[in-house]
């Protein structure tokens, strides 16, 4: 029996046959260039064709001549003809449906700055970057709406099976839908009537253009949690006026919008898995027969069968799952759930993107590589005795992809379990997801012969002990003390950092008394998942920065999130501002601090808690006297410099298919 019989089950949309119900929605990639599609976009959908999806929707194409955006491929006029061709022909061979998105964010901006070439429906600005765009007048309009119809035709003849319009999301078509956003006195503002008007005669025009034998689909918002604009009743009035009129083969729904409540459309590890499912349930009735994507960290095979078996939807968006791994669902239905590379819902691939690089992700170091679905790797030439030091998610990449390409490999840790640094973050709110990585990575490891030494000391002579010809150091790094604080203090070793704190603290659920203090010199993710975590031990969680604001170096949805849970549960944070230690904090638990720029000392009263989280000095004391033995020394992930957990996994296979 097939598992997952319903996720596996066909569907036909507009005539054409969906071999499963897999779909990849629409995902930026940041890998066209010159307005074409590269051999790196095309591989990237192939490799999740050939993975088993049924169908691929791009990522938005420039289908209006103002959407300059290099990266993105152009549809509007036939300058990407000949790669759009390629790419439909690549994709469609595999038994997969091509879906190209149309799209236009309007004011809506995420990236740092202002958009000074943004339209829009009213002379209002963005919620995020106050982006004020040019108000589209009724002639603009129809222009505009002439270069989405061509465009469609455009991919229709290049051999794709359909296009999606992104009505959601906060981007235009959604602005001219929203009473909030949309203040206009022309045919296309004030009643619901004129809202609807931009994207029904859209849908009104393609259709007729392209025919009845093309998929048409449609994401339309759901509750985008802005007072006054578009909740779950005027969500279903949206869906139902937008179905009826029977041109439309399947929705979706996206929620949040380019607001503070961005972070909701792209839900991360700190939600609960299909975060949606009863909004969707609702939304549901609204739309008739009209087929419909679920969509919001779905990652589970199970979890995707559950939901079209029970009804809930008749295909699941498999989105940052199949950025993962491109195999998912071909894993799935081969019954090897157990071998997938699972999302961990860090929402590293948005940061990428938004930073204009090309897509990657955590634990997925070879995306949109020929060789992504590989399992079995190219040998190696000469075969070599290999030591790594260190079971971090770094060292773990590197052992299992040098074993599978033949080398003999031992990997040597202190700890008594692997996953190095990445384990104690699974113990903190939201980190539950990041323990699939290095499950996986050991779980390979076994599978391709690496020799796992546990509770080992990595001294030189240990390590010479093995003869190795290699070392791979993935010694990980180590926080700096805070120059701010006297250096006696650390020398009496009573104030620690940060990791040593929480991991003294593991175990413990008594309620403490008193207040907990955490330094913020680092602004990543585990720094405010400690403090979550400690929000449930402690009386008052106060984290204190140098800098005027927090988190600044998580993606911004990630750190809408933060902020949000900071205020619900009510973490102080002090802005600019630097401890200054005296007797009295160690008298009378009193912590004195003060502003960067000067002036007078505050106090925090009743501390029972400090600890600083700061930057991260390389573990790599190994290096120098390995290399004075005669032995090739490789230094990655944090040993080499103190980054993240996307350089861990991506340095790991590279240095194991480097030797």
């Amino acid at each position: 029996m097939t598992p997952y019989a319903s996720l596996f089950s066909p569907l036909e949309l507009a005539g054409r046959r969906l071999r499963n119900r897999i779909v990849h929605p629409s995902m930026t990639t940041v890998t066209g260039a010159d307005g074409r599609a590269t051999d790196r976009l095309i591989q990237y959908h192939l490799n999740r064709a050939r993975g088993g999806a049924a169908m691929l929707v791009t990522e938005p194409l420039a289908v209006a001549p103002h959407q300059k955006v290099a990266t993105r491929v152009r549809a509007w006029n036939a300058h990407a003809e000949e790669s759009l061709s390629r790419w439909a022909k690549a994709v469609e061979a595999e038994d997969c449906r091509l879906i190209a998105q149309i799209q236009d964010a309007g004011r809506g901006r995420h990236a740092p700055g202002r958009n000074y070439e943004a339209i829009g429906a009213s002379p209002l600005p963005d919620d995020i970057s106050w982006t004020m765009p040019h108000v589209l007048s009724a002639d603009e309009i129809s222009t505009l709406l002439g270069h989405f119809v061509e465009s469609a035709a455009r991919v229709k003849r290049c051999g794709f099976s359909g296009v999606e319009f992104s009505a959601g999301h906060g981007h235009l078509f959604h602005q001219f839908m929203s009473a909030y956003s949309n203040t206009r006195t022309d045919a296309y503002g004030g009643s619901f009537e004129n809202r609807m008007r931009l994207v029904l005669e859209m849908i009104k025009l393609v259709r007729e253009r392209v025919g009845t034998d093309f998929i048409l689909g449609v994401k339309l918002p759901s509750n985008d949690g802005i007072a006054g604009s578009i909740d779950h009743a005027a969500a279903a009035q949206i869906a139902t006026c937008v179905t009826q009129t029977g041109l439309i083969d399947y929705v979706c729904f996206a929620q949040g919008a380019h607001a503070r409540t961005l972070e909701l459309h792209i839900p991360d590890a700190n939600k609960e898995r299909n975060p949606y499912a009863s909004t969707l349930k609702a939304l549901k009735a609204s739309v008739g027969k009209v087929p419909v994507m679920a969509l919001g960290r779905i990652n589970d095979p199970a979890q995707a069968d559950a939901i079209i078996e029970q009804g809930e939807a008749e295909l699941v968006g498999i989105g940052r799952a199949l950025i993962t791994d491109a195999a998912w669902s071909r894993k799935a239905q081969l019954g090897q759930a157990s071998r997938i590379r699972y999302c961990v819902g860090g929402n590293t691939c948005w940061k990428t993107i938004v930073a204009h690089a090309p897509i990657a992700c955590d634990n997925n170091p070879r995306v949109a590589m020929p060789d992504e679905l590989d399992e079995v790797f190219t040998p190696a030439t000469v075969k070599k005795r290999v030591v790594v030091v260190g079971s971090g998610v770094a060292g773990l990449e590197a052992a299992w992809i040098a074993a599978a390409r033949g080398h003999h490999v031992t990997l040597l840790t202190r700890a008594s379990e692997v996953g190095g640094k990445v384990r104690q973050l699974v113990s903190l709110p939201g980190g539950e997801d990041l323990s699939s990585i290095y499950d996986y990575q050991y779980v390979e490891g076994a599978r391709v012969g690496v020799d796992y030494q546990l509770n080992q000391d990595a001294t030189l002579e240990k390590i010479l002990h093995y003869k190795p010809e290699s070392v791979v150091l993935a010694t990980g790094s180590t926080m700096i003390w805070p120059r701010m604080l006297p250096e006696t203090l650390r020398q009496e070793g009573w104030i620690p950092d940060l990791r040593r704190a929480m991991s003294e603290l593991e175990g413990v659920t008594q309620r403490q008394t008193g207040t907990a203090v955490i330094l913020d010199m680092d602004h990543t993710e585990g720094t405010y998942a400690a403090a979550e975590r400690l929000h449930t031990l402690f009386d008052r969680v106060v984290v204190m920065t140098p800098r005027a604001t927090i988190a600044d170096e998580v993606a911004l949805v990630t750190r809408q999130g933060i902020y949000r849970r900071f205020h619900e549960k009510d973490i102080d944070v002090l802005y600019a501002v630097e401890p200054r230690w005296t007797d009295t904090f160690e008298n009378e638990a009193t912590l004195q601090y003060v502003s960067i720029y000067g002036g007078a000392l505050k106090g925090i009263e009743n501390v029972a808690f400090f600890a600083y989280s700061t930057p991260r000095q390389p573990n790599d004391e190994l290096a120098l006297p390995l290399k004075a033995a005669g032995v090739e020394v490789h230094v990655i992930g944090d040993c080499r410099a103190a980054r993240n957990i996307l350089a861990a996994t991506a340095e790991g296979d590279a240095i194991g298919r480097a030797l």
